[in-house]
């Protein structure tokens, strides 16, 4: 690709087009070099000529969707990783002809405000990866009242890091669990709470909790997302505990998992490297969003019908630029078709790792986690906020969302009153805005839930999920284990069930029930499932096998 054909005759750049900057290279000569980037065949050239009107910077034809200026620092004595400070210029629709070449939905024209879909706001929901998962548990406890459920992928407890940033690269990435205090957790949420500071925390009991550790991970110990667990259920109590699921037992790395296999863009399933997409044949995003919403429609596996679209993220954190709470100026969400036209839609918000923002690992996260195909097909909107890079006020080198108090060094990060919790709340208030809480319809229970279906299965737990049947209050679940006897095991709100204390490799059948009213309504057909096999102990994270 020549430079010329990116300029028309106006001298504007043509869409499509990506300029970043490269690195000035020691004795690199003044030649244009062309290479192909490993996972689309997008070409890049590289120019270093002073004929170059953007010396040292790089022009992508074809983008996942984004069209920025990057600006890299060269690397500083012995460090490695180029720290980055990034800004957007712009944002260019690449129409149909480059999405199918990468194989995924077009990007919308350039950033603008998020549009009203009128989403109930009380069916909201959050997940994230990494800090992005910190940071979920964080607004999923100030805004309980609209969140449905939380997604912790690779993540810890809500005020883990206790406003230190020693706290957040030592205990809460390394453990031990004995400095991770489970009572100055939730004393610090009571405490909030009452202060009026969060949302009461009692509304916690009444959420969906999905809880991933991969036993590959090198970056996050176990000891972080077992403190997590133990968290919520100190507000889930028994009455609750089918509200929670916890994964263990997959050899993922430090990862968001999908169920991808053989895509030379992303990592297998140990890796511990950007972009920190494994594929392990697990569809997280999928579990994710079942567990929360109860059974859902298939994804779409091929040409989504819905599409990406950019927004301006400064719109939402005024009167401070995006900058000043280390957020890049643009951010993104998925959009199905239906949702465009008018119907009824709920929204998920999906938080990136540390060195996952768009301007590091391109749109990798908004385009290969999975969530999309399972939006796509079930009304859901998808948010992708994006962080950027800070080398001074904020300090965040790596990108990551504020969950030790990088902003403002105060408490408040956790708090609804916390920079990037009230700009995340702004862009979802937008999305909802004149929004209803749709009323199901009430009815007699004259039939049984359908389309029970176990979704995931740990070593002593399984993810039961079924089709919410309108009208119905709770569900009673029933399980039968080796003595072939059904016996209730729980009550729960919602269409999941995370059933726990189980025996590795032992086989299980569940039913479920509807209850109305106090009256319980007949049984569903049952499933079965067995649970998996205890994974040998992993004392080298990124080198352990990797187990089916």
């Amino acid at each position: 690709m020549a430079y010329q054909k990116l300029i028309n005759q106006s001298g504007r750049m043509l869409k499509g087009s990506l300029i970043t900057p490269v690195a000035s290279e020691p004795n690199q000569p003044d030649t244009v070099i062309t290479s192909a980037l490993p996972r689309d065949g997008r070409q890049t050239v590289d120019y270093g000529n002073p004929q170059n009107p953007f010396p040292n910077w790089r022009v992508i034809s074809c983008s996942d969707g984004a069209f920025s200026h990057e600006h890299r620092r060269p690397p500083v004595g012995s460090i490695s990783t180029f720290f980055k400070d990034l800004a957007i210029l712009r944002q260019h629709a690449i129409g149909g002809i480059c999405a199918a070449v990468v194989g995924m939905s077009p990007l919308s024209a350039e950033p603008l405000a998020l549009r009203s879909y009128h989403a109930p706001i009380g069916e909201s929901s959050i997940s994230g990866i990494s800090s992005g998962a910190f940071m979920a548990v964080q607004f999923g406890a100030a805004w309980s009242s609209i969140v449905k459920g939380v997604g912790v992928v690779a993540g810890g407890p809500y005020w883990c890091a206790e406003a230190k940033m020693w706290r957040a690269t030592g205990p809460c990435m390394k453990g031990p669990a004995s400095g991770l205090n489970i009572a100055a957790f939730t004393t610090k949420a009571d405490a909030n709470a009452s202060a009026g500071k969060i949302d009461p925390d009692s509304n916690l009991a009444g959420q969906k909790i999905y809880l991933f550790h991969g036993y590959n991970d090198a970056v996050v110990d176990r000891a972080v997302t077992d403190a997590a667990a133990d968290f919520y259920r100190r507000y889930l109590g028994d009455a609750n505990r089918g509200n929670l699921f916890y994964q263990t037992a997959l050899g993922a790395g430090h990862s968001f998992v999908v169920a991808k296999q053989g895509d030379t863009g992303l990592n297998s399933c140990s890796a511990n490297k950007e972009p920190y997409i494994d594929q392990c044949g697990y569809d997280q995003a999928g579990i994710i969003l079942q567990h929360i919403y109860g059974r859902l429609n298939p994804p779409n596996r091929g040409q989504l019908a819905g599409v990406v679209k950019s927004f301006d993220q400064s719109l939402y954190t005024r009167p401070q630029a995006p900058a000043a709470l280390s957020l890049s100026d643009t951010g993104y969400l998925f959009v199905p078709q239906d949702c465009e036209q008018g119907a009824l839609c709920r929204v998920h918000v999906a938080l990136h790792g540390c060195r996952q923002n768009a301007r590091e690992i391109g749109l990798k996260f908004v385009n290969d986690t999975g969530y999309n195909a399972w939006a796509d097909t079930n009304r859901l909107i998808i948010l992708y906020p994006q962080t950027r890079t800070s080398l001074y006020r904020p300090t965040n080198p790596q990108a990551c969302w504020d969950w030790w108090g990088y902003v403002n060094h105060t408490s408040s990060y956790v708090t609804k009153s916390g920079a990037q919790i009230q700009a995340v709340k702004a862009m979802l208030d937008a999305l909802a805005a004149d929004g209803a809480t749709p009323v199901s319809a009430t009815r007699q229970l004259t039939s049984a839930p359908q389309g029970l279906t176990v979704i995931d299965a740990s070593d002593t737990s399984v993810d039961l999920v079924w089709s919410p049947l309108p009208g119905a209050t709770t569900y009673r679940v029933l399980r039968a284990g080796p003595d072939d006897t059904f016996q209730r095991i729980g009550r729960v709100a919602g269409a999941s069930f995370g059933d726990s204390d189980l025996r590795p490799q032992t086989t299980y059948r569940w039913r479920v029930s509807a209850v109305l009213n106090g009256a319980e309504g007949p049984a569903s057909e049952e499933v079965s499932a067995t649970t998996r096999s205890t994974p040998p102990r992993c004392n080298h994270p990124g080198s352990c096998p990797v187990t089916k």
